[in-house]
């Protein structure tokens, strides 16, 4: 049994990109000498896929004015303006309470950003939208229609009351979920918005006495001026790190998305553990464009590292940067808790950090011209939706078993 003052330390080193990336990196080093018993690295697929990325990104992006990885890319998903409808909508409102229900709205809708399923789509005016831009789609109509708000007078915020009551028949009526068009991890969804409002509900002296994600803009300093966004990862893996239903802990210390690796070492209690925060960092990311539309200055961007999701983890695979060492483990089904899944998510957070520089030297920009974000966006997501959609109807290369909160 670790000591709740141990504990709640450990917790603390976990709940940093510095964990994240220098532990991410030591099962690269193992991996490229060979004692992986899952991996191989090929170096060479390496460049060729840097290669790639940069095609694709200049091709996307002539002029190389690229919009930093973020959630509001997909709400502007088929050239609609959400953004700009939404912003209309709270035009008489002031710019800081513009920004709380911007917020309110970005923490719901990437909570619910987990793989929908190749079967699910979401219809508006006629155009069916899937994954990603489709949960987009879909969660920006419940925000502006009042389904996560339980106050009919001010549909616009999401808060406690109305996430505690959501039912599975509310959120499939807000996904358009049917025998005909099922959701992967509906449920999951649920109990993880339920989660939410309980710990939004929790703790009054973040989120206010209605428990409104929105709260985060008081409480992360970001109504001074200017806010890190590591700050506001950290604000938000302190504050929502119980939500998460994969129950890894240290001693009753949630550790949200931070798996067991044998191979991975560190201190006292965070040894064996890595720590990815996959769903945190982009919600971070996603949250940088409210705050900035509110006259907030982020700093410490590229603190953040590079998402280890399918489409990232998935390029990998595809271009053979890293191949499995039984090529039969991609058919079959894997919970994210398995070593194999664990460790090919943290290999590509490390190599997500080796491929942006040479996406800028192909072409010729630098870091600060092109940070991270937008080598994601640019990028490294859109050559990974691409490829899986070419290689398999866009299915990711290994199937993981998903309850809605992970991928």
């Amino acid at each position: 049994m670790t000591a709740p003052a141990e504990a709640a330390e450990a917790a603390g080193v976990l709940r940093t990109t510095t964990a994240v990336r220098t532990r991410s990196t030591s099962l690269l080093d193992r991996a490229r000498a060979g004692d992986s018993p899952w991996f191989t690295v090929d170096d060479d697929a390496l460049e060729r896929t840097a290669g790639a990325v940069a095609t694709l990104t200049r091709s996307r992006f002539p002029d190389l004015d690229i919009p930093p990885h973020s959630r509001w890319r997909h709400f502007g998903v088929g050239s609609v303006d959400r953004a700009g409808a939404l912003t209309e909508r709270l035009d008489d409102a002031a710019a800081a309470d513009r920004a709380r229900a911007m917020i309110d709205l970005t923490v719901v809708s990437v909570l619910l950003d987990a793989g929908a399923g190749a079967d699910w789509g979401f219809l508006e005016d006629g155009v069916r939208y899937q994954r990603s831009e489709g949960l987009a789609v879909a969660s920006w109509h419940g925000f502006v229609d009042g389904a996560f708000s339980s106050d009919p007078d001010h549909p616009l915020q999401v808060d406690a009351h109305a996430l505690r009551a959501l039912t599975v028949d509310d959120l499939a009526a807000v996904l358009q979920v049917s025998p005909g068009n099922p959701l992967v991890g509906l449920a999951g969804r649920v109990q993880l918005m339920r989660s939410l409002g309980d710990a939004l509900s929790a703790q009054p002296e973040v989120f206010g006495p209605a428990g409104r994600p929105g709260g985060l803009f008081d409480a992360s300093s970001a109504s001074s001026g200017v806010v890190d966004a590591h700050d506001i990862l950290v604000h938000l893996l302190t504050s929502l790190s119980r939500i998460w239903p994969s129950g890894n802990v240290i001693d009753a210390e949630p550790l949200g998305d931070c798996w067991r690796h044998g191979a991975v070492d560190g201190p006292g209690a965070t040894a064996g553990w890595l720590p990815l925060h996959k769903l945190s960092q982009w919600l971070t990311y996603s949250l940088i464009e409210p705050l900035q539309w509110a006259g907030v200055m982020v700093t410490g961007i590229d603190t953040l590292t590079g998402l280890p999701e399918y489409r990232n983890g998935g390029l990998l695979l595809d271009s053979g940067v890293l191949r499995l060492r039984d090529p039969q483990w991609a058919e079959k089904d894997w919970a994210p808790g398995d070593e194999l899944v664990v460790e090919w998510r943290g290999l590509t957070v490390a190599l997500l950090d080796e491929i942006a520089p040479l996406v800028r030297a192909l072409l010729g920009v630098d870091e600060a011209t092109m940070p991270l974000a937008c080598v994601l966006e640019g990028g490294t997501w859109a050559a990974g939706r691409d490829t899986a959609q070419r290689l398999r109807g866009g299915l990711p290369p290994l199937n993981v078993l998903s309850d809605g909160t992970v991928f």
